[in-house]
């Protein structure tokens, strides 16, 4: 069944002035009982919905891979990554990005994290501060956001007034922009020199955009900058070589690293390499292979911190 406009539900029958709204708004006339069903069929509608939401990521995989490559090529010159957003989807991105740190080994001085409110809104709501376009204005001038940094801008109704404003002025100081939106014609899409439209139209409890919007929006992040980690060098062989191992079960998981990558079983010369490169997996395996500590760190330099390439140089 089609979902309902919101806009036309007067009680006599008559349509107000609201103005037409984003699918993810709408009411689908299948769930209007929902309250009233069996917790078993209700839990299975939702997830019904959370995997229609991970199929609508499909048609966006060009659009996805495009705009890594594109982000991947400017941030290779030293720039910022920036994720900006308001409420559900302002923290989706928020999480996605403060994990690219401990992750990929991400400097945290080129993360920026622009939430519509400020980080106070990180963990609730702040009324009104989605509207607020010059306060969008203002993060883009105050963080000198410009043509060295990506900006991710991510609203599900695509027309979100905060991220709009703020891919606008970014895209403006030059820097390069993609917009992420779960409904067409928003201006996040056409503000955005990469846009991204996954369509997941109405949500099972209308306008709840953290459930199939929030969970296709997240599927975008989390493919866009693995992607973009992929690009600059920080996966080999599907490993996350470039992770932080500041704790036992990363300790652990950088030597059995090590040892997939070099064939090496000596524990001891395993644990040396990883001591004498500071718990740096991609220069410990270059000191495993004999190459001492400054000959491996410009080795990596010389490849980008691509391990593939560096190998490759010596032979491996």
């Amino acid at each position: 069944m089609k979902p309902l406009d919101i806009a036309s539900m007067c009680h006599d029958g008559s349509r107000t002035m609201i103005p037409s709204i984003p699918a993810t708004e709408t009411i689908n006339p299948r769930y209007r009982d929902l309250d009233a069903w069996d917790p078993l069929f209700a839990v299975q509608a939702m997830w019904e919905g959370q995997m229609a939401a991970a199929a609508a990521v499909q048609s966006a995989l060009p659009a996805i891979a495009a705009a890594a490559v594109a982000a991947a090529a400017r941030l290779a010159g030293g720039g910022r990554l920036a994720y900006a957003g308001a409420g559900t989807s302002g923290r989706i991105g928020v999480q996605d990005g403060a994990e690219l740190t401990p992750t990929f080994d991400w400097p945290a001085g080129r993360m920026l994290l622009l939430m519509a409110g400020g980080p106070e809104a990180f963990t609730r709501s702040i009324e009104n501060a989605e509207d607020d376009r010059a306060a969008a204005a203002a993060a883009v001038a105050r963080h000198d956001i410009g043509a060295a940094d990506v900006v991710i801008g991510t609203a599900a109704s695509g027309s979100t007034p905060y991220t709009v404003a703020l891919l606008h002025a970014a895209r403006a100081a030059g820097a390069l922009t993609i917009g992420l939106s779960n409904a067409a014609g928003g201006a996040v899409l056409t503000e955005a020199e990469h846009p991204i439209l996954v369509e997941t139209g109405a949500e099972v409890i209308a306008g709840s955009t953290r459930m199939k919007a929030g969970t296709a929006q997240k599927i975008v992040l989390n493919l866009l900058s693995s992607q973009v980690m992929v690009q600059l060098g920080r996966v080999h062989q599907g490993l996350m070589v470039d992770m932080q191992a500041r704790n036992e079960k990363l300790r652990l998981r950088a030597m059995r690293m090590l040892r997939h990558l070099t064939g090496i079983d000596d524990e001891t010369r395993l644990h040396q390499a990883l001591a004498g490169a500071d718990g740096r997996v991609k220069t410990a395996v270059l000191l495993a292979y004999g190459i001492n500590r400054i000959g491996a760190d410009a080795l990596l330099h010389r490849h980008h911190g691509r391990l593939r390439a560096a190998l490759q140089e010596i032979g491996r």
